[in-house]
């Protein structure tokens, strides 16, 4: 049976028992609305650690806008009963005050000192679209990881960006050693993603489109194509066969040089990454150019 906890100093004891048994602990921060690829992730944690925990909060330091933290899916009770079905061994949730207790001003936001900056890998993309999103994801994510202590962490690969500021955050703080997992995806291709509920039936088919135009870079990358612009432009051109996508970025990175601006001629190693939406859901996805696995 799963330890089910209500706040992080909870959490905290929690953790810190197991520490003391001697016990590796594998941590999944999460925002809840559980769906497969986050029981992947679990599941992965559980293969290398001796026990599995996961948080669960909508951090609202990481929402560029209230819309989306407001209809950001909840449903603490099903997540809680799909984690137990997969061996996790606790879960918790909290408040904002209850993670930064003595550090919001009186209207409960947080005060700027106490927040984390995320580093360069939080430079364009992302980070240019969503004003502050980084700095909130770095601000929690190194809480999280005061309250839990854990051996491991584990992240998707889906949030690529997001991946290398929490690796980066973590080498800072000198641990834990954060593991980043494949992208799980629904059968049509698109990347599985809390957000995908909010879209009907018909859209989420036509949200595949996504997925099409990153595999297209990647077999023209197959081909010996290595012009960064000419494997951008093939990205572009799938996208705007559906008309029904408002695209954000659609630009390739050295995983291994991340700057704010695409890069231009031959590149030695790609990732490609693509930001939009239909209607009112915003969708992220990406794919390293050329990786088999």
């Amino acid at each position: 049976m799963i330890e089910r906890l209500e706040n992080p100093a909870a959490a905290a004891e929690w953790s810190a028992a197991q520490r003391a048994a001697g016990r590796t602990l594998g941590f999944v921060p999460t925002m809840g609305a559980l769906h497969a690829g986050h029981l992947s992730l679990v599941r992965r944690a559980l293969e290398e650690n001796d026990a599995a925990c996961v948080s669960v909060f909508v951090n609202p330091l990481q929402f560029d806008e209230a819309q989306d933290f407001d209809h950001y899916p909840r449903d603490f009770a099903r997540d809680v009963e799909l984690l137990d079905g997969v061996g996790c061994s606790m879960v918790f949730t909290g408040t904002l005050a209850q993670f930064f207790p003595d550090e919001l001003d009186a209207d409960g936001r947080l005060l700027p000192q106490h927040y984390v900056e995320p580093g360069a890998a939080a430079a364009g993309l992302e980070g240019a679209c969503r004003s502050g999103h980084f700095e909130g994801v770095a601000t929690i994510v190194d809480r999280l990881f005061d309250v839990v202590q854990p051996t491991h962490a584990y992240f998707g690969q889906k949030d690529y960006q997001q991946a290398l500021v929490v690796t980066d955050l973590a080498r800072r703080r000198g641990g834990p050693k954060v593991r980043v997992c494949p992208i799980a995806r629904e059968p049509h291709g698109l990347a599985r993603s809390s957000r995908n509920e909010r879209l009907p039936a018909d859209v989420r088919e036509r949200a595949a489109v996504i997925h099409r135009a990153l595999v297209a870079a990647d077999q023209l990358w197959g081909t010996g194509e290595r012009d960064a612009d000419a494997l951008a432009s093939r990205l572009s051109a799938v996208l705007a066969t559906e008309p029904g996508f408002e695209l954000e970025y659609a630009e390739l990175r050295d995983p291994r040089a991340w700057g704010p601006e695409a890069p231009h001629g031959s590149l030695e190693r790609a990732v490609a990454l693509v930001a939009g939406r239909f209607g009112p859901v915003r969708l992220i996805d990406n794919l390293v150019l050329g990786d088999a696995s």
